[in-house]
């Protein structure tokens, strides 16, 4: 015999509330939530019905949407897929304390905060360590989150400068057929950094503390023989390193100063025979005091839904066919 309630469940919405903010552009948000649940969910005047199988965890999710919106969040199709997930894993939106800790605002006056329990606890990390390695897949906010706590921390004066640095690994014997000088062949492979940078800061304001060297955007092999004092130090794309640019970039952090290292350990693009330097560091940097590592998860990612999926699909495959990898 089916176990639901046999009486309607309701909840009371304000006469004020923006019903097309909570159900979305064509009722997109409403229609999500019907496929995530067996319940069937009516608007009738100044309350929502709620019936069937799971009419419970459906309610519990508009209630979700609705603090959303009253804390002034826009209730879109990441926000709306990330509170189903929280909501399928019995944890809740509202309780995380999500629309907490506001890392800085952009040049346009918006905020930059954390839209994951996973991204809030890696911002927390940060703060707390003076290294961080952020793992996870693409979308996660591993690179955008430490670019943001960076920038703020040269804001606040807890830092003198900020250094930004990438492995080239793409580009190789390949720089030398690329036009102009070396800082315009590596440029290219830096462009994700300036992204967040001109994101947050603006162009403008990014390219004159640029100019005045309070911040730098440069390839892994420029940090040789340097110590960093002072400096709020990202290296992005660390899975590309190898284990010795790994310990050279690890062993030039000077007093004052912080180092984030993000990295997506299933995207690793060294030649056949080159072992990265984020997996020996994993293994031999774990437990160390001062050192933390913060994994990041497909429920993380702030990109297009289908981001997420794919990155779901392609785990799925390899665990399936792991010999395939063994392979490669």
């Amino acid at each position: 015999m089916e176990n639901f309630p046999t009486e309607d469940i309701r909840i009371k919405i304000d006469q004020d509330q923006n019903t097309a903010a909570l159900f979305g552009n064509l009722d997109v948000n409403l229609q999500i939530l019907r496929e995530n649940y067996d319940a069937e969910i009516l608007q009738r005047q100044d309350e929502i019905l709620f019936r069937g199988p799971e009419a419970f965890e459906a309610k519990e999710v508009i209630e979700e949407f609705l603090h959303v919106l009253s804390i002034g969040e826009e209730l879109d199709t990441q926000k709306v897929n990330y509170v189903i997930s929280l909501n399928k894993q019995g944890m809740s939106y509202r309780q995380a304390g999500m629309n907490k800790g506001v890392i800085c605002f952009t040049h346009k006056g918006k905020p930059i905060k954390p839209k994951t329990i996973g991204q809030t606890g890696y911002a927390k990390s940060i703060r707390n360590n003076d290294i961080v390695f952020g793992i996870g897949p693409a979308g996660t906010g591993k690179t955008y989150i430490a670019v943001a706590l960076a920038i703020n921390a040269f804001k606040n004066k807890e830092v003198s400068k900020i250094i930004l640095a990438r492995p080239a690994v793409e580009a190789g014997e390949r720089l030398g057929f690329l036009p102009g000088d070396l800082q315009e062949k590596v440029d290219p492979y830096l462009r994700p950094l300036y992204d967040a940078l001109y994101d947050i800061l603006g162009r403008d304001a990014a390219l004159r503390l640029k100019e005045r060297e309070f911040i730098e955007v440069v390839p892994l092999a420029y940090m040789r023989g340097r110590t960093l004092d002072n400096a709020f130090i990202i290296l992005d794309e660390a899975q590309n390193t190898t284990k010795e640019q790994m310990k050279m970039f690890l062993t030039r952090l000077g007093f004052g100063s912080k180092a984030i290292v993000t990295g997506d350990v299933t995207q690793i693009d060294l030649p056949r025979g080159k072992k990265s330097g984020l997996l020996e560091a994993m293994k031999i940097l774990e437990g160390v005091e001062g050192i933390e590592f913060h994994y990041l998860k497909e429920a993380d990612v702030v990109r297009h839904p289908l981001v997420r999926r794919i990155i779901t699909a392609y785990d799925r495959y390899h665990r399936a066919h792991p010999e395939e990898d063994e392979k490669e």
